[in-house]
C-alpha cells in the first residue's frame, strides 16, 4: 500500500447538450443508452423503482467468483484493467531504458508476477524488519520503530502523516490520528449481538496464528491471542466512524512539545525522529480522546505482545509479496471471510491493481492517449459547466438560506476547480527506484518513496493541480480542502457517459455524478469550508438549524432502509453521501433541461424525455453483493449499497409525473414528505 493510498484521503451559464445521434453511430447500451430488456414492467416504478428499472437484470446478475459485488461501477473496472493490463504487459515486453517510466512499470509488474522468484525467497526480504522488531529492547525503541514504519507503510497503532491544513489550506502539516486494528471497525471488536463479528474475530485470531506460524514464530496460538487482545484494547478507545465524520471535531492543533504530556505513555520525541518527518509548531490530532487512550494501551501493554503486535502486521502488510502460503491466508481473512468471495482473482488482475497504484500516473499518461482524446474531455469539461449553472441557479432561489449567506454560497461554487479526466501535469517517478526480480523491494521502496514526496511538501507553496485518483480509475471524488471536484477518464464511459446515447440517459448518469460531487461542497461538512477551502464558520445560526431540519429528515428516511436482514443503514454515517445524491440528481435534471434550450423533448421507443433520465440514473446503481460484505458496507462505509441509492429518487417531484406514482404505492412519499435541500 503506497503512502498516498493511506493518505488518501468558472460558473457560467453555459448551455450543453449532447450531440445528436448519428444515423451511422449507435449507443453502447440500447437503442438510446439504456438497457431496457432488463427492466421487469409487471413491477410497478412506485412500488419498487430499482424492480421496474432493472428487476430482470439483477435476476439474471451473478456476482463473479472473484468478486465480493457486482454493478455498473465494477463492470467498468474490469474494463479498466483490462485495458490497463494492455499497456503495462506492453512496457514489461520492451523493457524500457534504465530509469524510465516504461522499465520502472515493466519491471515492477513482471517482479510481481514473478511467483517462482518469490516462492524461492521466502520470508527472507521480511527478515531485515523482522529482526529490527526483535532486537527491540525497551518502549522508547518499540515507538522510534513505530515512526520508522510510517514512511514503509506497516499499519500501527497511531497514525502520522502530511496533508494540508484544513484550517490553512495553502500550506502542508503534520497530522496524526487512531489506527491499529485489522479488522475493519471497531465494530468487530465490540459489536457481541453480531453473530458474523462475533465469529469473524475467531477466524481473525486463526488468521494471525497462521501468519506468525508461516513466518517461523513459535507458540503462534498464545501470541495470536495477545495481539487480538491488544488490538480489542485499542478498538475501545477509537471514535466511530460518525464521530470521525464531524470536520471541526476532528482538527485539533496541539503543540509538538505538548504531546509527551497530553498523550501519556507513547514516547513521541523517539517516534517522531523514527520517521523522520521534520515537525515544527502543532501537530494536528484527528482523533484526541482516541490517541490518549491508544497511548494509555502501549504503556500498559507488555513489549512482547507489542512486539508480535508489530511482527504481526509487519507481515500481513507483505502478504501480497510472499509466497503464496501467505497470499492465500490473507485471501482467505480479508475476502473470503469478510466479503464472502469464493475465489481469488487471478494474478495478474493484482498485479494490475498493485502496479496501479504505485505508478499510476506513470500508467495514466499512456491510458489517457489511448482512450480519452481531446474531445471527450472538451464535452465532459462542457456538461460539468451547465450542472454548475443548474446549482447556481438552485443557490439564487434558495429561499431557506441567509440572503449573505445565498452571496456567499454562490462565490464559493463559482471559486470551484473542476478536474477532468486526467492531471495538467503528472507526477515524477525520477527519485524511485524499480528493480526486476526483487517483488517486496520494490513495494517498500514505492511505500517510501510515495511518503518522502508527502513530507518534501512541508514548508513549500501547495500545488493545487496534484490528484488524488489515476485516470484509470472508475470514480470520482470533491476535495473541500482546494474546492474541487475531480472526475477520472475511466468514469467517463458508458452507462455513466456515451456520446452516441440520449441526452436524458447522460445527465441522468454521468449528469448526477457530477452534481453529487459538486453538491459535496454543500453537505453537512462540506458546507463548513468557505471558498478557498478553509474550515471556517461562514453560516448563519438560523441557516445551520434551517439545515439541520432537513438533514434530520434524511437520516430518518435512510435509516429506515435495511439491506440485510436486522441490520439498517446508518443514517449519520451516510448522511453526507445521501445530501450529495438528493441535490445531485436534481440538479442532473436541472442542467439536462437547460441543455434543451426550451424545447420538449421527444418520445424515444415510447420513454419520455423525463422517463429516459430517470432510467439513466437508476441504470448505473444497478449493484448485487455477497452478504458479508453487503454487512461490512453498513458498518464501514458512508455511501449507502448501491442497488438502495436510486430510491432517493421518492424525494423528486418530477418522477412522480414521469412514471405517474399514485398515492398507495410503497414508495410513495406525500408532498410534504419530500426532502428538498437545494
Amino acid at each position: 500500500m503506497t503512502f498516498k493510498t493511506i493518505l488518501a484521503l468558472a460558473t457560467g451559464l453555459t448551455m450543453f447538450a449532447f450531440p445528436a445521434l448519428a444515423a451511422d453511430t449507435k449507443p453502447q447500451i440500447g437503442t438510446f443508452g439504456f438497457d431496457v430488456a432488463g427492466m421487469d414492467t409487471s413491477v410497478k416504478a412506485g412500488d419498487d423503482f430499482v424492480g421496474h428499472t432493472a428487476g430482470k437484470y439483477m435476476a439474471a446478475l451473478e456476482i463473479p467468483a472473484d468478486k465480493t459485488n457486482f454493478g455498473m461501477f465494477t463492470k467498468l473496472r474490469d474494463l479498466s484493467q483490462e485495458r490497463t493490463r494492455t499497456i503495462i504487459e506492453k512496457a514489461a515486453a520492451s523493457g524500457g531504458a534504465p530509469g524510465s517510466e516504461a522499465q520502472k512499470v515493466g519491471d515492477f509488474f513482471a517482479s510481481f508476477m514473478d511467483e517462482a522468484a518469490i516462492e524461492a525467497k521466502g520470508i527472507a526480504p521480511l527478515k531485515p524488519q523482522l529482526d529490527a522488531i526483535a532486537a527491540i529492547a525497551s518502549k522508547a525503541d518499540y515507538a522510534e520503530l513505530v515512526g520508522r514504519n510510517f514512511k514503509l507503510g506497516v499499519p500501527g497503532p497511531i497514525f502520522m502523516g502530511v496533508g494540508p491544513d484544513r484550517k490553512n489550506p495553502d500550506r502542508f502539516v503534520v497530522q496524526a490520528g487512531q489506527s491499529g486494528l485489522g479488522l475493519p471497525d471497531r465494530d468487530y471488536y465490540l459489536d457481541d449481538k453480531n453473530a458474523s463479528f462475533v465469529a469473524a474475530r475467531t477466524k481473525y485470531k486463526a488468521y494471525i496464528a497462521t501468519m506468525l506460524g508461516l513466518a517461523g514464530y513459535d507458540n503462534a496460538a498464545a501470541r495470536a491471542e495477545g495481539i487480538f487482545a491488544l488490538e480489542t484494547a485499542i478498538a475501545k478507545t477509537h471514535w466511530t466512524r460518525v464521530e470521525r465524520r464531524q470536520a471541526e471535531k476532528t482538527y485539533n492543533p496541539v503543540p509538538v512539545a505538548e504531546l509527551p504530556t497530553r498523550f501519556a505513555g507513547l514516547d513521541w520525541s523517539r517516534m517522531i525522529a523514527g520517521s523522520s518527518i521534520p515537525v515544527q509548531g502543532d501537530v494536528i490530532i484527528a482523533n484526541p480522546s482516541a490517541i490518549e487512550g491508544t497511548a494509555k494501551v502501549i504503556a500498559a501493554a507488555d513489549l512482547a505482545v507489542l512486539k508480535d503486535y508489530m511482527a504481526f502486521h509487519t507481515i500481513r502488510d507483505a502478504a501480497a509479496f510472499l509466497p503464496k502460503a501467505f497470499v492465500d491466508a490473507n485471501f482467505d481473512m480479508y475476502s473470503k471471510t469478510l466479503g464472502g468471495q469464493p475465489e481469488q482473482a487471478p494474478r495478474w488482475k493484482r498485479g494490475v491493481d498493485i502496479t496501479s497504484g504505485v505508478l499510476g500516473e506513470a500508467l495514466g499518461k499512456l491510458y489517457v492517449a489511448e482512450y480519452f482524446p481531446p474531445e471527450a474531455k472538451a464535452k465532459a469539461d462542457a456538461l460539468v459547466k451547465n450542472i454548475i449553472a443548474a446549482m447556481d441557479a438552485r443557490l439564487a432561489n434558495l429561499a431557506w438560506m441567509d440572503p449573505k449567506t445565498r452571496v456567499a454560497a454562490r462565490e464559493k461554487l463559482a471559486a470551484f476547480t473542476p478536474k477532468i479526466g486526467y492531471p495538467d501535469k503528472w507526477q515524477d517517478y525520477s527519485a524511485l527506484t524499480i528493480v526486476r526480480g526483487d517483488a517486496m523491494g520494490n513495494a517498500k521502496r514505492a511505500t517510501e518513496f510515495e511518503f518522502n514526496d508527502s513530507v518534501a511538501k512541508l514548508n513549500k507553496p501547495v500545488d493545487r493541480s496534484e490528484w488524488f485518483m489515476t485516470p484509470m480509475t472508475v470514480n470520482a471524488y470533491a476535495n473541500p480542502t482546494w474546492n474541487e471536484i475531480v472526475f477520472p477518464a475511466a468514469i467517463l464511459q458508458a452507462p455513466f457517459f456515451d456520446p452516441n446515447a440520449d441526452d436524458a440517459v447522460n445527465y441522468g448518469g454521468i449528469g448526477a455524478v457530477i452534481g453529487h460531487e459538486i453538491t459535496h461542497h454543500f453537505d453537512d461538512q462540506g458546507r463548513k469550508y468557505d471558498k478557498t477551502g478553509r474550515l471556517a464558520d461562514w453560516w448563519t445560526a438560523e441557516d445551520v438549524k434551517r439545515f439541520k431540519e432537513g438533514t434530520d429528515k434524511v437520516v430518518a428516511q435512510y435509516g429506515a432502509y435495511e439491506p440485510v436482514a436486522g441490520k439498517k443503514v446508518n443514517g449519520e454515517l451516510t448522511l453526507g453521501e445521501n445530501i450529495a445524491d438528493l441535490a445531485g440528481i436534481t440538479i442532473a435534471y436541472d442542467g439536462w433541461k437547460r441543455s434543451l434550450g426550451g424545447k420538449k423533448p421527444k418520445a424515444i421507443d415510447g420513454f419520455t424525455g423525463d422517463q429516459r433520465f430517470f432510467l439513466g440514473f437508476s441504470q448505473v446503481w444497478r449493484q448485487k453483493y455477497r452478504e458479508p460484505a453487503l454487512l461490512q458496507q453498513l458498518v464501514t462505509d458512508p455511501h449507502t449499497p448501491g442497488h438502495f441509492r436510486p430510491y432517493v429518487v421518492r424525494n423528486i417531484d418530477a418522477w412522480y409525473k414521469a412514471f405517474n406514482v399514485k398515492q398507495g404505492e410503497k414508495m410513495y412519499l406525500s408532498p410534504e414528505e419530500r426532502i428538498k435541500l437545494w
